[in-house]
């Protein structure tokens, strides 16, 4: 029995345990997610985030200590990132062809995403660090803090919305797009890599190359996009907040 609880003790204190953790939750989610035949509100990412954040709260694990081990994920992030550059460049013919319709819709989607979250909120009554945290959840994680920090926003906050809408998305953005009879795979890659960045992103490649694609390419312009247009959008709201209600 001791010896088991010094294996445990060694194991839990190396950065490869949580690393290896990190693989075997995604794994036994992505195994359900496939077992299910790629049922989108079974998104192995939500799973594997509900397995780990159970296994930390049983073994009383704060977030640093499993970061130190986790952390080669994350950096694969930017790798992964990059990679996205391969499908775009086997469909580049059909975004040139595309590039009028891209631009309107790139820029119709970003406005869309950073005015429904930021007018509902502020609606609702969320104070202006909530509404900066907020306003940028449609764009990549590292994008989206650096701007909600800019703003004034909780970059921790925006972290966590950008989390929940990209697995929002992932989950119940094909089904949106079956219901409103988008059948075109650019026009439904577009919409997924606008409104959920790379988790949408993943969904996407999953099921459709060109679709993968051109959310790749919607991920990374619309990331740029929301850098130009929400200081303007913010500058504006930031006027109408100060202007004194009429009696």
């Amino acid at each position: 029995m001791n010896n088991l609880q010094d294996t445990w003790v060694y194991l839990s204190a190396s950065p490869l345990f949580h690393l290896t953790m990190t693989l075997v939750a995604f794994q036994v989610a992505n195994y359900g997610f496939e077992k299910a035949g790629r049922n989108p509100l079974l998104n192995p990412v939500l799973g594997a985030v509900i397995l780990l954040v159970g296994m930390l709260l049983i073994t009383d694990t704060d977030y640093d200590t499993y970061f130190e081990g986790a952390q080669f994920v994350h950096f694969l992030l930017g790798p992964a990132t990059v990679a996205l550059a391969i499908p775009l460049y086997r469909q580049w013919h059909q975004v040139r062809q595309s590039a009028l319709a891209i631009t309107v819709s790139l820029l119709a989607g970003s406005l869309t995403a950073i005015l429904t979250a930021v007018v509902t909120a502020w609606i609702m009554g969320g104070s202006l660090p909530v509404l900066a945290s907020l306003a940028p959840k449609s764009v990549t994680a590292p994008v989206a803090m650096a701007i909600a920090e800019k703003l004034g926003g909780l970059p921790s906050l925006t972290a966590v919305l950008v989390i929940v809408t990209g697995i929002f998305g992932a989950m119940f953005g094909p089904i949106i797009l079956n219901l409103v009879g988008v059948r075109d795979w650019r026009a439904r890659g577009l919409a997924m890599g606008t409104a959920s960045h790379g988790i949408g992103t993943a969904r996407a490649l999953q099921v459709n190359e060109t679709a993968g694609a051109f959310s790749g390419l919607a991920m990374g312009l619309n990331a740029l996009a929301t850098a130009l247009l929400l200081p303007i959008i913010w500058g504006v709201l930031l006027v109408l907040q100060s202007v004194p209600a009429q009696p």
